[in-house]
């Protein structure tokens, strides 16, 4: 279940170019996720600042990391994003 402080941090994390670039391509490659280096290469976006970014999407709750090795991959929380969603689309025509 989704309040609005949560709802909030989940819009939030989105409302900036880069972090939705970056949702939006592990999106796109679904449950194989990428490496920081593929979204860096992929999307050309500094190292410092694209690490700010995945903690931004990672801290609300959008992907997740998985250390394997030495390389660490991402990955878009599905479930979440769907959650958050439709968290707008119930609210929809409620007081009508």
């Amino acid at each position: 279940m989704i309040n609005i402080d949560k709802a909030a941090l989940g819009f939030n994390a989105v409302g900036s170019k880069h972090r939705l670039g970056v949702l939006l391509e592990l999106v796109k490659v679904g449950k194989s996720g990428l490496t920081i280096g593929e979204i860096q290469e992929q999307l050309n976006i500094p190292a410092s600042t694209l690490a700010h970014h995945l903690d931004f999407l990672k801290n609300a709750d959008l992907i997740y990391q998985e250390r394997r090795g030495r390389s660490i991959f991402n990955y878009a929380k599905f479930d979440y994003i769907e959650l958050l969603g439709n968290y707008l689309l119930k609210k929809c025509c409620v007081e009508q």
